[in-house]
């Protein structure tokens, strides 16, 4: 395939994202304990579509949704991102110390 839609797509409209600053507090608070996650690294660039960056949950943090299906070409990188074995996420060490 040459893009990605995840499952809530359809009836959302919208691809949830996170700053690299905002993934571990996201995935504690949504997928703890899950193993199977990764991180996709997105080029805004490459994208075709815009991105808003928004809080949906009435929140003052923004956090970026990407308003079409996202493009492989835009994926400059992936990134295991499995819970430790007390269910807790840690930033991948390639996204640590300034990186995007």
């Amino acid at each position: 395939e040459t893009e990605y839609r995840p499952a809530a797509f359809d009836a959302e409209g919208f691809i949830h994202c996170s700053h690299a600053h905002q993934l571990v507090a996201v995935a504690n608070r949504r997928f703890r304990g899950r193993r199977d996650l990764v991180v996709l690294e997105i080029d805004r660039s490459r994208l075709t579509c815009r991105v808003v960056e928004e809080n949906l949950e009435g929140g003052r943090e923004l956090f970026p949704h990407i308003y079409g299906p996202l493009p492989r070409a835009a994926i400059a990188a992936t990134h295991p991102f499995p819970s430790d074995e007390a269910g807790e996420f840690r930033l991948p060490s390639a996204l640590r110390d300034g990186a995007p």
